[in-house]
């Protein structure tokens, strides 16, 4: 069995991993672009940092369509940035040539709650073209299926509680940006809080006109939500600003936040269902000081009451190995833009990752496939794996 042909798109922090535990997974890496012209031409051992030439060069952004339509690809992964409109012509790109695609792209986990339209577009294009668009990442695992495996040893539910941290320098500056690091408290409120100082209605508007800017748990709890069979009859967002607490200095923003401004935000998102069950989640991102570090708790409250708490998860390494093992599932998906809640939980894969490929599988079971799948997406797993 031939091995999986990949290509990475963003060749910034994430894509150091992305790319190596392709390789050590078995997969092959056979194209690298970026839109950072000081790394055009530059072999990918340069991002990778481990001394060797791979002879892949990263290239021109601009070129990625024509690459994807006169090369055998398998799967793109997308590291780029946390907004779908943001990752939109990526994915797009890959759709409209019949390509798999997996992306970090945070609202790529549960993209139908925050950006309809767009979700819509890319699912329609990956049906007709027969290729597979999904977001995966440490959300997949830590905020989405760790939480539904608990719950599925819990007898009665009433509340589920979240609350992960992460520092915003391992992930680039267009992230620390969106997270309001480095602006004072003024500009915290006008540029960010304020956005969600707004009616249902008003929300409403903004998500079908694609103009939303949701905060990670909006979709986590979109995902949670679907994966537990819960029908969501409200759901708010609260973005408040994290204060440093002295002089704090910011690689990623090649600046030094001084005391009292905003070294990030916690987002607290709330969600209300049908069932009673509330879901209230948040994530804070922010510029860590020299005491600081990630964790990750949750609690889900009811019969039997149960809380998972995880110290220092290496979170960017976890994403990375998450979007690796995941490539199985994405190529033998249904076609579309098919989210990780219908795929199987994610698991380790020890052997290369083409071992994994069941052509005569579906990877979800026979009644999500019949919801999902329309005529144009009902294919058989021997004809998603390639675009041929």
């Amino acid at each position: 069995m031939e091995k999986i042909k990949v290509v990475q798109y963003g060749c910034g922090k994430m894509s150091k991993y992305t790319m190596r535990y392709c390789f050590e997974k078995g997969a092959k890496i056979v194209g690298a672009f970026d839109i950072d012209e000081s790394k055009f031409g530059k072999d990918i051992g340069t991002i990778i940092d481990d001394g060797k030439n791979y002879r892949v060069k990263i290239q021109d952004a601009k070129n990625f369509e024509n690459f994807l339509n006169t090369n055998d690809v398998d799967a793109v992964i997308v590291t780029t940035m946390s907004l779908l409109n943001d990752v939109a012509d990526a994915l797009l790109i890959c759709a409209k040539c019949g390509v798999n695609a997996i992306t970090t792209c945070e609202e790529a986990f549960f993209p139908q709650n925050s950006n309809p339209k767009l979700f819509k577009k890319i699912d329609e294009l990956a049906q007709a073209n027969n290729c597979t668009i999904c977001g995966s990442g440490y959300q997949d695992v830590f905020w989405g299926n760790l939480i539904s495996v608990l719950a599925g040893a819990t007898h009665k539910i009433t509340k589920i509680r979240g609350k992960s941290s992460y520092n915003v320098e391992d992930y680039g500056i267009a992230l620390a940006k969106a997270h309001g690091a480095g602006l004072s408290t003024e500009e915290f409120d006008k540029e960010v809080a304020s956005i969600d100082r707004i009616s249902d209605a008003e929300r409403k508007k903004i998500i079908m006109a694609g103009k939303y800017a949701p905060s990670y748990m909006w979709n986590v709890n979109g995902w949670l939500c679907s994966k537990l069979g819960l029908t969501v009859k409200s759901q708010t967002q609260k973005c408040v600003p994290q204060i440093a607490k002295k002089n704090l200095k910011s690689k990623t923003l090649e600046m030094t936040i001084p005391k009292g401004a905003c070294t990030g935000m916690s987002a607290v998102v709330t969600t209300t269902t049908k069932e009673g069950i509330v879901l209230e989640t948040e994530c804070i991102g922010k510029v860590y000081d020299s005491t600081e570090f990630d964790c990750n708790d949750w609690t889900i409250e009811g019969e039997p009451n149960t809380r998972v708490v995880i110290e220092r998860p290496a979170t960017v390494e976890l994403t990375c190995a998450t979007i690796v093992n995941r490539l199985p599932e994405l190529l033998v998906a249904p076609a579309g833009y098919f989210t990780t809640e219908f795929m199987p939980e994610n698991f380790y894969k020890q052997e290369s990752l083409e071992k994994y490929l069941f052509e005569d599988d579906c990877c979800c079971d026979d009644e999500c496939c019949c919801e999902h799948e329309t005529e144009k997406s009902k294919k058989t797993n021997k004809e998603k794996k390639s675009k041929k």
